[in-house]
């Protein structure tokens, strides 16, 4: 059987990298084909049953329902640690490069389509010569490279990331396109990269169920108490520290929307000019102060929701910016709702491969003939999956 291998990289972090991939693979399912993942250096980190795990893999096996085991999913854990024992000469490139393949293989055995996740940006394991670039000449893999996109100068990145793959990049695909960014990158961006021989697969535009957190989820994640009523289900998308007087805090804060200003609860001059601030969707308030009820007061007749939350300042941003990195590809539903857009704004059969699509399509139909000869009663597993990746499929 011959494996179909794409590496889906990004420019930076929180990209939409996992949700592209695993959207990707359910995509593939749909087309009565089988998908295999691994994710080789796992850079999501969270503590499980006393092991550092990366959750990308753990969300990879609930959703496309894969038995494979963790390690091989996951065979180097990028963490800090590791990071310490490579610069100290602890660790091998060659002998981890080799594991690599060796997981890959396992893996990929009796797969239609191997989907590599690379871990954080494209350039991260450059210390053990394990960059998405190597990753992708060990594997043989085709890569798909997700960047995002609000200015010109971002395409310096990606002109410099494909060709650094050179003729294994399959494509671009731009996620998370604001509508103002929109334009621009579809007149002039696109077709500069395709002059450059650098093919752009989709633009996927920016939804705020993909792009944040709801204030509700953000408090339940920080274990934080809410003290004043408000709109809970607005969305928060990125956060501002508040640690310069009440006048600079309030032309910082006036100056972006969606956001969630972090600070002190003693800070009760920050806390007035958030409240000023239409785009400051919450407050979160640090180190186990609470503000005056005329604070509270003014907070609850704006309808602004303020929490309090445990730790000091810098922690909770940590905590609260990892929420709302990670919460974009968390569950199920934000998975269908990437396969939804995928089929509206990018080219699936290019993303999955050309030679995979045709022959998810002869199987079907193989399946199909049989199940007519036999009476139609395997019919369901071919045509039913067919119909629902045409109204799933992104």
């Amino acid at each position: 059987m011959h494996t179909n291998t794409l590496l889906v990289t990004s420019i930076t972090e929180s990209t939409g990298k996992t949700a592209v991939t695993l959207a990707l693979g359910g995509l593939a399912q749909e087309r009565g084909l089988t998908v295999g993942y691994m994710k080789p250096k796992g850079t999501r980190l969270q503590s499980n049953v006393g092991k550092t795990l990366d959750e990308d893999p753990m969300l990879a096996r609930e959703l496309l329902g894969l038995d494979s085991e963790m390690h091989q999913m996951e065979p180097i854990v990028y963490s800090p640690t590791f990071v310490d024992g490579v610069v100290r000469g602890q660790e091998d490139p060659d002998e981890l490069g080799g594991i690599v393949e060796e997981y890959f293989a396992e893996l990929a055995a009796d797969t239609d389509l191997m989907l590599i996740e690379g871990g954080g940006s494209w350039t991260t394991g450059g210390i053990v010569d394990l960059t998405d670039v190597d990753i992708a000449d060990r594997l043989d893999a085709n890569v798909l490279l997700v960047a995002d996109y609000e200015q010109s100068r971002d395409l310096d990145d990606i002109v410099v990331a494909a060709e650094s793959f050179g003729d294994r990049l399959a494509g671009v695909l731009f996620n998370g396109v604001t509508d103002a960014a929109f334009d621009d990158l579809e007149q002039e961006a696109v077709p500069f990269l395709e002059s450059r021989g650098v093919p752009v697969l989709g633009v996927v535009p920016r939804e705020r169920e993909l792009a944040g957190v709801r204030v509700d989820d953000l408090a339940d994640e920080l274990g934080a108490k809410a003290v004043t009523e408000g709109d809970t289900e607005a969305y928060v998308e990125r956060f501002l520290v508040g640690a310069m007087g009440g006048d600079a805090a309030l032309q910082y804060f006036r100056r972006t929307k969606n956001a969630a200003v972090i600070t002190g609860g003693d800070r009760s001059e920050i806390i007035a000019a958030a409240l000023e601030a239409p785009g400051v969707n919450a407050i979160i308030l640090t180190g186990g102060h609470r503000p005056t009820q005329a604070v509270l007061g003014q907070a609850e007749q704006k309808g602004v929701p303020v929490l309090l939350a445990t730790g000091d300042t810098l922690s909770v941003v940590d905590r609260a910016e990892a929420v709302v990195n990670t919460g974009r590809a968390r569950d199920e539903e934000t998975i269908a709702r990437m396969r939804e857009l995928l089929h509206d704004h990018a080219d699936v059969d290019a993303l999955l491969g050309d030679e995979t699509a045709e022959n998810g399509s002869d199987d079907a139909a193989g399946d199909e003939a049989a199940a007519g000869e036999e009476g139609g009663s395997d019919t369901d597993g071919a045509t039913g999956d067919a119909g629902d990746g045409e109204r799933d499929a992104q």
